[in-house]
């Protein structure tokens, strides 16, 4: 990418996009164009369109969506599925209208079947039904891959798609009943030594398996994919290639935090998908790896968790 071309993050204030964002910073680019929800509804098909008309950016990266844990998905499952469509939708349609080539969509590993065989490669993709409690965001994120394939295909143009494993970093969601397991471990984890108690609930088991990739690491590989002018195509993993029980990631967070105790399992509450690694050689292949270790993540997460919430 030409350091002076035009960058558009849509979701920039997310975790994600922000991330994406502070990596384009460090790498030298400045034109990069974000445009807050009160400035750009994005399920407005016509406010997406004449944004982009009038803008016409050089590259496009996707991260906004709307997202949450477990609970969160299976509950407010009509939104998931909406909202998702409708945004990416009309980014894709409103890019390529705007002779937008080059575009990366971020999309969720629960893309793929609820028990495929483990490590998941990219090509293991609809062949299996999904996790039943986050079924329709992953559906939405299906549509989204198919829909840059297909612009590629009938348009010729260089629409790829990411599909991280778990993420966790600065700017994360810690509301307990929304957000994803680590940020949600974490703060209770943290709220529970500023109370004294010396126990940790873990809804769950505890025995699921999950990979856990720092957004850093995630903004870092959406950069190296658009750099890539030989990759036009495509989906692609984004992980670390290695994953810990729930258990175990309880246990490193108490740890981090100086919360000495014990945990509690609440087995009333879902497991979800029983293990869920990505197998990541495809983006390895292309000479890119992930470079926090789950401990450094973690401990960087904190200490932006502390710098931002004080008075936590």
């Amino acid at each position: 990418m030409d350091k002076n071309a035009k960058i558009y993050v849509a979701g920039h204030r997310g975790m994600v996009g922000s991330a994406i964002v502070r990596k384009l910073q460090s790498r030298g680019y400045s034109n990069i164009l974000t445009r807050t929800h009160q400035e750009l509804d994005l399920l407005d098909q016509a406010a997406v369109h004449a944004f982009m008309q009038a803008e016409k950016p050089d590259y496009l990266f996707i991260a906004a969506a709307k997202v949450g844990g477990i609970q969160a998905n299976n509950v407010y499952r009509a939104d998931f599925i909406y909202q998702n469509l409708m945004i990416e939708a009309n980014l894709i349609h409103a890019a390529h209208l705007a002779d937008v080539n080059r575009l990366l969509f971020l999309g969720s590993s629960c893309i793929y079947p609820r028990d495929c065989p483990q490590p998941i490669k990219e090509e293991y993709l609809l062949t299996g039904p999904l996790e039943p409690t986050n079924e329709p965001y992953a559906i939405a994120k299906i549509a989204g891959i198919k829909l840059c394939e297909s612009y590629n295909s009938q348009y010729g143009r260089q629409y790829v798609s990411a599909m991280p494993t778990n993420l966790y970093g600065p700017n994360d969601n810690y509301d307990l009943n929304n957000s994803h397991v680590l940020p949600a471990l974490l703060r209770k984890a943290h709220e529970a030594k500023g109370q004294g108690v010396t126990t940790l609930e873990v809804w769950g088991s505890g025995k699921p398996l999950r990979e856990f990739l720092h957004v850093d690491d995630m903004a870092d590989a959406c950069v190296f994919l658009m750099q890539r002018e030989d990759i036009r195509d495509g989906l692609f993993n984004v992980g670390t290639g290695s994953d810990v029980t729930i258990r175990e990631l309880a246990e490193t967070i108490m740890a981090i935090i100086g919360l000495h105790g014990e945990i509690v399992f609440d087995p009333s509450k879902p497991d979800g998908t029983p293990r869920k690694l990505l197998d990541v050689t495809r983006l390895q292949g292309l000479g890119w790896r992930s470079k926090f270790s789950l401990g450094d993540g973690i401990q960087n997460t904190y200490a932006a968790y502390l710098a931002t919430s004080p008075a936590r």
